[in-house]
């Protein structure tokens, strides 16, 4: 069996608040809407992009299918615009022992582009998108990533920064690496069950050997 390290993407690998920020607030002013400030649209992050934009056009709820088109528009060029690796994790990445993957809510092709852009997407077996499985917590994505690479639920890590993964990984029956540098607070990951928290990369790189 493989031993395998199945990673979140938004606020685990990468910072992409300032492009999704942006492609939101482009989305709004498009159809007449005001702006949302960045830490809101931090605060909708993690759910896929339907909720995303539901929560951005709200109480407009009539809006939400031109806003998630103008969005998906205006994020497909602007994607990699500001969007970083956090700090030392490719080289986590790089000095990894376990076979990785990537479950993310984001859709799919989307990660794929932006994972491929930092340079980092020959660093994982597979990839799966909110839009080719049930979104996280559902543990079905994980599940399948599981069984493509052929490793164990005892042999598989959960590395997250939210709620949602902590609910993901206690679904699939997998262990989580909480990382307290993302978009959920240590205090929020705690409540949801993590136990086992890392603060930089190179914290995180012991658990990937």
């Amino acid at each position: 069996m493989s031993r395998l390290a199945i990673f979140d993407l938004d606020g685990t690998l990468v910072d992409s608040v300032d492009d999704l920020a942006a492609s939101v607030n482009h989305a709004l002013a498009a159809l007449g809407l005001p702006p949302r400030r960045r830490d809101e649209i931090r605060g909708f992050v993690g759910e896929g992009a339907r909720l995303l934009l539901a929560r951005a056009v709200a109480p407009r709820d009539e809006l939400l299918e031109p806003a998630l088109a103008l969005w998906r528009e205006h994020y497909d060029a602007h994607c990699l615009d500001r969007t970083r690796l956090f700090p030392g994790v490719e080289a986590a990445l790089a000095g990894a022992g376990r076979a990785l993957a990537v479950h993310t809510n984001k859709p799919g092709a989307l990660a794929r582009k932006i994972l491929a852009g930092l340079g980092v997407a020959g660093r994982f077996a597979a990839v799966v998108g909110g839009d080719e499985a049930p979104r996280k917590p559902d543990p079905a994505g994980t599940l399948e990533l599981m069984a493509r690479v052929g490793a164990a639920p005892s042999d598989t890590l959960f590395v997250g920064d939210s709620r949602i993964d902590a609910a993901t990984a206690r679904a699939a029956g997998v262990a989580l690496v909480a990382v307290t540098w993302g978009l959920g607070s240590r205090a929020e990951l705690a409540a949801a069950g993590a136990t086992v928290f890392v603060d930089d990369a190179g914290e995180l790189a012991a658990y990937l050997r």
